[in-house]
């Protein structure tokens, strides 16, 4: 009989322990757990949530499932708590902060302008950069100037020389355009009306309410205004992330995220070449290396933007990019402000 009382005794000694290590009697268990499983995390993912939700003395523990900005201020705690304790590059920690970034960018994707898009080109914001092709021809640039009730006003389409006479107008088209923090889309449509003629040409075009959305955007892109050198590889397979210290061109950075950046350089470039992207992102190195898959010419300043897909980074690089894309140690206003439009 006192065997059995003892047991009983000691199972609930360890049971309240494990309730007070892991919240607490005051930490809402059912809630959490309810919610984070409507929100689509598993239990595992949910066990490590409740753990930063304890170390951050959250008021409020289920705010991790909707809130960026509570997932923020969790991150950046926990790298302070790591740094403190000099094991921010244990594998254990960095493998700790891939999983919280992992949550942060499903949080930031659940948000309604990831997820909604649009489907009619008169949600279509002017100065919308556009991509337009027809049969038999190249690329040609255009943005929108207008968007009115009848039709969208473009300007004059820039691209490989046409032949003399020839004229826009009835031409059926295809239209490509990224709208900033959603997706790419595409749609048909004909050329009302070519105004070559005019002070500005543009282009008038058919409305279309059947919008293809595809191309959704797999991550989130930052802003970066800051040199590094560019380092052209013979193949992609040669990638590595130690830092080189001779050889390579200069470049400035236009924007980066986990899985590519936009780039810089003085003159031309072609699409299509693997190499290697180096700088300083926290005074530490940024390394990544992947393959041209646009080059935008400029040719008024004679200088290329390159549109590079990287080769997923190792772990501790991934967070090293994800802790700047996301701002984590800006001021929390400032965020959104240094987001990238990416219209590529």
């Amino acid at each position: 009989m006192w065997i059995v009382i003892g047991i009983i005794a000691l199972l609930l000694a360890a049971f309240i322990w494990f309730v007070q290590r892991n919240g607490g009697f005051g930490f809402p268990w059912l809630q959490f757990y309810v919610k984070g499983k409507e929100s689509g995390f598993r239990f595992g993912e949910l066990n490590l949530l409740r753990h930063v939700a304890v170390e951050n003395n959250l008021r409020d523990p289920t705010s991790l499932f909707w809130s960026e900005k509570t997932l923020d201020r969790c991150i950046r705690g926990t790298v302070i708590r790591f740094r403190g304790k000099d094991i921010e590059d244990d594998q254990k920690s960095v493998v700790f902060l891939n999983k919280l970034f992992d949550f942060r960018k499903r949080v930031e994707f659940n948000l309604p302008k990831y997820r909604i898009g649009i489907t009619s080109s008169r949600n279509i914001t002017a100065q919308q950069q556009l991509r337009i092709t027809f049969p038999g021809s190249g690329i040609y640039y255009a943005k929108v100037v207008e968007n009115m009730r009848r039709y969208l006003a473009i300007s004059y389409p820039k691209g490989k020389p046409l032949p003399p006479g020839f004229s826009w107008e009835k031409l059926k088209i295809n239209v490509y355009f990224w709208r900033p923090e959603d997706a790419g889309y595409r749609f048909e449509s004909r050329v009302l009306g070519d105004y070559l003629d005019r002070k500005f040409p543009i282009l008038h075009i058919a409305h279309s309410d059947n919008l293809v959305r595809a191309q959704k955007r797999g991550s989130i892109r930052a802003v970066l205004n800051t040199t590094g050198h560019l380092f052209p590889l013979q193949t992609i397979e040669q990638a590595h992330e130690d830092w080189d210290t001779t050889g390579g061109f200069r470049c400035r950075f236009v924007d980066i995220s986990e899985d590519g950046a936009a780039v810089m350089v003085g003159g031309r470039a072609k699409p299509g070449l693997p190499v290697k992207l180096q700088t300083e992102l926290f005074d530490k190195p940024m390394i990544m290396s992947g393959i041209i898959k646009g080059v935008t010419f400029k040719q008024s300043k004679n200088v290329s933007v390159l549109h590079i897909q990287a080769r997923p980074p190792s772990p501790s690089m991934k967070n090293t990019i994800l802790m700047f894309v996301y701002g984590i140690f800006k001021d929390p206003d400032k965020r959104t402000a240094a987001r990238a439009v990416d219209q590529s």
